[in-house]
């Protein structure tokens, strides 16, 4: 449990600096020039959305002790003294979205994410022709969503978050024609058939909601995407559809917690510019294909929880220079951990624990300077002494788990060791060592977890276990 929770720790901190990165590209987008006052129009607009807010938390006391509206909270104007930005995420506001803000007729960021809002979504808001931006997530919108008419012109829509609300049905159709700038898109419900038509989506995330089916062919089409994600749905079926290769663009590829069975495709070698591969929590089996190493610029390998067998020297990853984080827990991997692994000097997170892996670790791990996470547990590795004194040359080590190893071998009191400053978990549990609790712990002063459960250790608790 402490292993998944740290590992887990590892990925929301990347998953945060995405997102931080994103709302810091919006926000450069949207930072206005400063203006002396609004016009009535506008004014009637936005107090049209106030009273149609049941609790608005203070903002309308903020808004009517100021009378130029470009100057409320969360409002923004153009020089001109045309409303731009409507900026009132995580406000504590109900109510209904009104429609007045479609009247809004420069309106080009509106940003209602994270409130208590209900009913449903404005049509005026979809058909307008100046918003670019409109993320209304994790509210309580619901209903289905407007369908554009037929005669619709293209709309400017770049940007469109609807995820985490209790929207149903199905995307409308011809709403797909008028928005061939979407760029970026986030819902839930069912996958909709016309996402390929979209040629300029660059950015689909659907992840978390109760997807399920297979990918639709017509996915396929949408050859700008550069990120698609499906994790933690109920999607299933094979990944061996030649049309993934139309993907080429795609950076990040997450279909993480799913249903998807059988090999994984050597298409996967096609898509060069890939940098992130989720494919756990799946039935995938068979062995990992040698084409994997044709993807040069991964950063992020993530199949753990799958059923995957064979050796892991089929992959050589000495093709990965990028590579940071690679996740193998939980399969049926044999054989031993392959020299070509040491190569990727950036890794920072390894888990290949529960697998089948055997033989000593190899004196090379000491290449990877930057490893911080390392869990070897529950495999069949042999001779704890020689694993130690290479693991202590990885100074920058923060977690290690390498417990349900070594099998009967007496813990080293080899006092020598000296090189896990940085440690903070460490995990030796079910080996059936014997011996004594050694003297060389006692230097880890930043440990905060030590596990020595299930083991055959004799002699008394050390006193300087205090001091750590």
């Amino acid at each position: 449990m402490e292993e998944l929770q740290l590992y887990n720790k590892t990925y929301s901190k990347v998953l945060h600096i995405h997102s931080l990165g994103l709302a810091l590209v919006l926000l450069v987008f949207c930072l206005p020039s400063p203006t002396s006052s609004c016009t009535e129009q506008e004014k009637d607009s936005l107090l049209r959305f106030l009273a149609e807010l049941s609790q608005d938390s203070g903002l309308s006391a903020s808004w009517r002790n100021v009378t130029d509206c470009c100057k409320w909270e969360g409002i923004a104007c153009r020089q001109d003294r045309t409303v731009i930005d409507v900026l009132l995420p995580s406000k504590g506001l109900e109510g209904h979205i009104s429609r007045s803000l479609g009247a809004l007729t420069g309106l080009q960021h509106l940003y209602l994410s994270d409130n208590s809002l209900s009913g449903g979504l404005p049509l005026e808001l979809l058909s307008s022709s100046s918003i670019a931006v409109i993320d209304v997530s994790f509210n309580q919108l619901s209903g289905t969503l407007h369908e554009l008419p037929s005669s619709t012109p293209i709309r400017p829509l770049q940007v469109l978050n609807i995820s985490s609300n209790l929207f149903a049905g199905q995307f409308p159709c011809a709403t797909w024609k008028a928005m061939e700038n979407l760029m970026a898109l986030n819902f839930s419900g069912s996958i909709p058939q016309g996402v390929g038509d979209c040629s300029k989506l660059r950015v689909l995330r659907t992840g978390d909601n109760y997807l399920s089916g297979t990918l639709p062919d017509e996915l396929f089409n949408a050859i700008s995407l550069e990120y698609l994600s499906f994790a933690n749905n109920d999607l299933h079926g094979v990944l061996d559809t030649a049309n993934t290769v139309n993907l080429r663009n795609l950076t990040t590829l997450d279909l993480g917690g799913n249903r998807f069975s059988r090999k994984i495709p050597d298409y996967i070698g096609q898509l060069k510019r890939l940098e992130e591969f989720h494919l756990n929590n799946n039935n995938m089996s068979g062995e990992l294909p040698s084409a994997l190493s044709n993807c040069t610029n991964l950063m992020t390998i993530d199949l753990k929880s799958n059923g995957l067998s064979g050796e892991l020297t089929n992959v050589n990853f000495s093709n990965l220079p990028n590579l940071k984080k690679l996740d193998l827990w939980s399969s049926k991997f044999t054989g031993t951990v392959p020299e070509s692994m040491y190569s990727c000097s950036n890794l920072t997170a390894l888990r290949l624990s529960r697998n089948n892996l055997h033989g000593q670790l190899s004196s090379r791990i000491g290449n990877l300077k930057h490893l911080s996470f390392l869990s070897l547990s529950n495999n069949k590795f042999t001779n704890i002494t020689n694993a130690l004194h290479i693991l202590q040359s990885s100074k920058n080590l923060t977690a290690l788990f390498i417990g349900h190893n070594f099998w009967g071998e007496i813990l080293s009191q080899d006092e020598t060791i000296d090189g896990f400053k940085n440690l903070q978990v460490l995990s030796m549990q079910g080996c059936e060592l014997s011996g004594r609790i050694p003297v060389w712990i006692s230097r880890a002063a930043n440990l905060q977890m030590l596990i020595l459960s299930d083991n055959h250790l004799t002699g008394p608790i050390p006193g300087w276990i205090t001091s750590l």
